[in-house]
């Protein structure tokens, strides 16, 4: 009997910590998004705005490996960079994706493959 409560509290705690694991560990969005920067591919956004937050919050903790420009905090980079508006991708040879793009396109214009 004592030898069945420890198995059952053995795979609790293992479920528990299964769930647990950061949206990094189970989204698979980190080498993603390193791609991104390894290619120097930028986003340019706003923190207000609603577009910009959902391109965040589709890489989830993996954003943070994303290149990225608060453009209120930097209007000048902002500028020489011609945005228009917001989000803006911008990729090394000048190319600009304008608007919410998401992930798959993302990938399909970067080269980047979504792990």
């Amino acid at each position: 009997m004592k030898k069945n409560i420890t198995t059952v509290l053995i795979i609790a705690v293992i479920i528990f910590f299964w769930i647990l694991r950061s949206p990094e560990e189970t989204s698979g969005l980190t080498g993603f998004a390193q791609c991104l920067a390894s290619k120097n591919i930028t986003m340019y956004g706003a923190d207000w705005c609603s577009h910009c937050q959902n391109e965040k919050k589709a890489f989830g903790s993996s954003f943070k490996y994303v290149p990225y420009v608060e453009c209120p905090d930097n209007p000048k980079q902002c500028v020489d960079a011609d945005i228009q508006g917001y989000p803006t991708w911008i990729f090394p040879d000048g190319r600009k994706l304008e608007g919410e793009q998401g992930i798959i396109k993302l990938s399909e214009a970067s080269g980047c493959n979504i792990d």
